[in-house]
């Protein structure tokens, strides 16, 4: 009996060395190749030699002197510039995007199918393959509405709320179906409008999905470069990512070490959203899959 029982668990060792060990192998390479880069950029911030060449060893030297230098710089200008789009630009999708596929889910109307099917094709294309087309556009409504026009934060904005439209209507379409029609027309039996059973009813119902979408803006417009770069022509008005690469745009005269440092301080908004809305973020992704 002891015999047996050494060569079953044997035999279950076996099992687990073929079928489950080289899952932690392969997670630990993961690990290793994601972090990796985290850890180097955090490494040259703390550098004294600003530059990301010369040592292979990190923390070689640790100093604050890269953060401390970012005060006598426009850092914190671009930082609350970049906020400022990223906020209005998550709020303004997840309300824009919300509006439209409820609509899309919950009314019948002609062109609704080819309305969708117009959406699905125009997110296959990029954004950035128009910004020629957005930058004579601006041009030319900037010499009737100035606000609206180049060197304005509300015209970028607008150009991010604009193409982030058709993906963030899709993805709360699947969603949005998931939420049983029952629930209207019990509301409406009861008196309830459109407009009542919209906000008091189904937003409520699809909190994960508008979490999502709001953290996916967020972080698609905190870190987006091309666009910005195009639009905003004043440093002043520049968001992080364009301020930052003004730093290391320069071959002769890069300052890696305070790029990095501006870098590290940039993640921390994204990092912190991200925790907030870490429970939403599988339930968002995965519900509206179920049904659509």
């Amino acid at each position: 009996m002891a015999t047996q029982a050494a060569l079953r668990a044997r035999g279950r060792r076996r099992r687990w060395f073929a079928e489950v060990s080289w899952k932690y192998l392969l997670a630990v390479v993961v690990i290793v190749y994601a972090a990796f880069p985290l850890v180097y950029v955090l490494s040259a911030s703390l550098a004294s030699s600003g530059t990301l060449t010369g040592s292979t060893q990190l923390f070689r030297s640790v100093t604050s002197a890269n953060y401390q230098a970012l005060d006598s710089t426009r850092f914190w200008e671009w930082a609350g510039n970049s906020l400022q789009v990223a906020v209005v630009t998550a709020v303004g999708s997840v309300l824009m995007g919300a509006a439209a596929a409820y609509a899309f889910s919950r009314f019948r109307f002609q062109g609704r199918r080819g309305g969708l099917t117009t959406l699905l094709i125009i997110q296959m294309f990029p954004q950035m393959l128009a910004f020629v087309a957005i930058f004579l556009l601006l041009l030319s409504l900037g010499a009737v509405i100035p606000s609206l026009g180049l060197n304005s934060k509300l015209a970028l904005i607008c150009v991010y709320l604009g193409g982030a439209l058709g993906s963030n209507t899709l993805l709360m379409y699947g969603f949005f179906n998931s939420v049983p029609r029952e629930l209207d027309e019990a509301a409406k039996i009861d008196g309830a409008s459109h407009a009542q059973i919209y906000w008091t009813i189904i937003l409520r119902l699809v909190t994960p999905i508008l979490a999502v979408v709001g953290l996916l803006s967020f972080i698609a417009t905190f870190g987006e470069f091309i666009l910005a770069r195009v639009i905003l022509t004043s440093e002043s008005n520049w968001t992080l990512a364009v301020g930052m690469y003004a730093w290391v745009s320069d071959q002769l005269n890069a300052n890696w070490g305070l790029f990095a440092a501006g870098a590290v301080i940039a993640a921390l908004p994204v990092l912190v959203l991200f925790l907030v809305l870490q429970k939403y973020i599988v339930g968002g992704l995965t519900a509206g899959s179920v049904k659509g």
